[in-house]
Formats: structure tokens, sequence, C-alpha cells
């Protein structure tokens, strides 16, 4: 007998440059990325029209013609006409020239030849006469610089300054919202570029760019942050910085759940008894299961256990062993 994978839909993929996600996506309409998809699609094929595209579509070549337009506009699609039209110019021309001149030009064609399309990139940090000068045309950006510098309590180098100028211009955000992240950053004790760069960018694709956006995001996670405290406390785990779905859990632990310090401490004690380490996706079903049963308080969760023992004696036993027993085996592969 003879066997194969079965890759179903996966047996054909092509590559997104990563940039067209990061940067473009919430730019680019429903149409542009459409297009987009289907010449990525159609890439090995030779040379694409407006034509092939509006028939696929089901558009107007108008606006398959915008479509792809907008991607060579960026930097991802090169018009062919207008490149060959190019060199058949510049091949004139170096007819006309003398030898050596028509060398360089033709030298210059043959490049152009083999040059490969040129894909997406993230904004270039400005080089230091460019954010002087931003500084001396811009009360905005003088004022920017200044006021980080006094959050940060230190001076700001000039790959800081281009940091923040490339923030600023290029990813869109206001000089109030990128204070208000230093400042955020500083009370955490994460005041490095490093961090704050990071952070902007992320904020910059969420399309948080208004000072009321910036405060709801400040606020969500200084409650995780809350959150995270809480349960550090409360199971007696070494201070640490949580990862991003140990912060998830403990917000909906904290905020979504409501669990008091007292049931996150009995939810871990029991993980451990079961699995004989902490595991945080064990003590969320342990904890899942008592926000399912309505159980909120160490009496509440005293009396079920009560109920249990008896249900256990009488050989009817129908409680929440089951339902940890069942996620247990997930769980475990998921942590090694």
């Amino acid at each position: 007998m003879e066997y194969k994978i079965d890759l179903g839909p996966w047996g054909g993929i092509f590559a997104v440059p990563n940039a067209v996600v990061d940067r473009y996506l919430k730019l680019a309409g429903s149409v542009q990325i459409k297009a987009l998809l289907w010449v990525l699609r159609h890439c090995q094929e030779g040379s694409l029209d407006e034509h092939a595209l509006a028939d696929f579509l089901g558009i107007s070549s108008a606006d398959a013609n915008d479509a792809l337009r907008y991607w060579q506009e960026v930097g991802l699609l090169q018009n062919i006409q207008n490149v060959q039209n190019n060199r058949t110019e510049k091949k004139v021309t170096a007819e006309s020239k003398t030898p050596v001149q028509a060398q360089a030009i033709s030298s210059e064609i043959s490049a152009q030849t083999i040059k490969p399309t040129p894909m997406l990139s993230r904004p270039q940090r400005p080089d230091p006469e460019f954010v002087a000068k931003r500084i001396q045309e811009s009360q905005e950006i003088a004022c920017l610089m200044q006021e980080a510098q006094q959050i940060l309590g230190r001076l700001i180098s000039h790959g800081d300054s281009a940091v923040l100028l490339m923030l600023h211009d290029d990813y869109g955000l206001p000089t109030d919202v990128l204070l208000m992240l230093i400042q955020y950053a500083v009370s955490i004790g994460k005041g490095n570029f490093r961090y704050i760069e990071k952070v902007a960018i992320n904020w910059s694709d969420e399309g948080i760019t208004t000072h009321e956006q910036a405060e709801e995001k400040l606020h969500r996670l200084s409650e995780e942050n809350r959150s995270w405290r809480i349960v550090e406390q409360a199971i007696g785990l070494q201070k640490r910085a949580p990862s991003a779905r140990e912060s998830s859990l403990a917000s909906c632990w904290i905020i979504d759940w409501k669990f008091s310090p007292q049931m996150l401490k009995l939810a871990y004690d029991r993980n451990v008894d079961r699995t004989g380490k902490y595991t945080a996706g064990y003590m969320h079903k342990i904890l899942e299961g008592w926000h399912q049963k309505g159980i909120s308080t160490p009496e509440q969760l005293e009396q079920k256990d009560s109920q249990k023992y008896a249900s256990k004696a009488s050989g009817t036993t129908h409680d929440l062993d089951e339902y940890f027993q069942n996620s247990m085996n997930e769980i475990l592969k998921e942590v090694k």
C-alpha cells in the first residue's frame, strides 16, 4: 500500500511580505488587498495586467488599474511599460554618446534589467542633519524633544531623537501620544528607546493615534499590570515580568471573573497538587470551571467539595474532576 501526506489547501501557498501587513494593511482598501493577493499568487507567470485582474475580481478595468497603481506607488510593483520606455530612451541616448559614455549607460540599463523588485520596508530613521533641521523649523518637534528629556530625566542621544522624529513623522503618532507613552514606559521601569519604539510602532499599527485612544490603551495596560501583581503576590511567585499569555490570563481572572486573592491561592494549590508545578494554563482551567459553576468564594468552594464527596460516597459522582482530567493532558503537552 502507498501513503502520502494530505496537505489539503496548504499544498499550494505563496508568500506575503511582512511590511504589507505591518505598514499598509490598514491603509489599503478591500479591492487593493484582493489585487495584491492575486498578483502574489500569479507572480511567477510573467507580466500581469489590469484586464486579467478585472475579469477575475469582476470589477472594471479602471478600478483594477487603480488598485495595481497603489502597490506600484508604495514600491511593491513595477510598471513594465515605464521601465521599457526608460531603457529605450537611455539606449537611444547612448547611441549619440562617446564609446565611454555609451558603455556607462549600457551598464546602467543592464543593471536595471536584473534589479529585483524592491520589497516594502519600515521607514528608516532620519539622519542627524535632518533631525536638527526639523527641530529648528518646528516648535512642536522642539518641544517634543525637550519634554522627552524631562520625563526621562536625562539628555537623549541623536539616535533617540531620530527615533522620536520617525515615530512622529512616519508613523503618525502626535507629540502628546508619544509623551504619554514615554511617561508610561518610565513608570514601569522601561524608559529605554528600544522598548518605546517597539510599543509606539504597535500603537501605530493598532490605530492608536489620539489622546483619548492612548488613555484607553494605558488604562488597559495598567489594569493588566495590576492584575498580574495581585496574582504574583497571591500565589507567591518570584517577582518578574509576565509573558503576554500570563498577563492576559491574570487580567481574565481578576478583571473579568473577579476572583479574590484567596481563590487564586486555592486554585494554585490544586494546580500544584495535581501537576507537581505551577502551570498557568491548568490553573486557568480550574478557575474557569469555578467561574462556570458560579463558585466565587472559599465558602462556596467548600460547599461544592462537600457535595462532591457525598456524591462519591453514593457512587454518583458528577463534579469538576472529569472536566479537569479531560483538559489536563492537553495543557501538559502545551507546556512541555
